[in-house]
């Protein structure tokens, strides 16, 4: 995790994201920097734009969780209404033995 908040430190104030600088930023926090972990990084954020990363991360729960919970509500009304016909019928049944 050290790793990807040094990247975001790094974007966060404007700066290039390159090997020195990710190492520089987890040194200053006490971090032993491990050279394949901090290539690895630097290779795999190449090209890509963190604030619409960020963005979509943001938006993408918050979009999976609408139809569920949508979907969810017709589920418990359906069983409610079955709950409240067999307590009904249950009813007449006993009326019909003690008429």
């Amino acid at each position: 995790m050290e790793y990807i908040y040094a990247a975001l430190l790094l974007n966060s104030a404007g700066k290039e994201i390159t090997e020195d600088a990710v190492k520089a930023i987890l040194v200053a926090g006490g971090v032993e920097a491990n050279e394949a972990r901090v290539k690895a990084l630097v290779a795999a954020l190449e090209g890509v734009d963190i604030a619409e990363a960020i963005e979509k991360a943001a938006i993408a729960p918050v979009a999976a969780a609408a139809p569920a919970a949508t979907a969810a509500a017709p589920v418990e009304e359906k069983k409610e209404e079955k709950k409240e016909d067999t307590g009904a019928a249950a009813a007449a049944g006993l009326g019909a033995l003690f008429g």
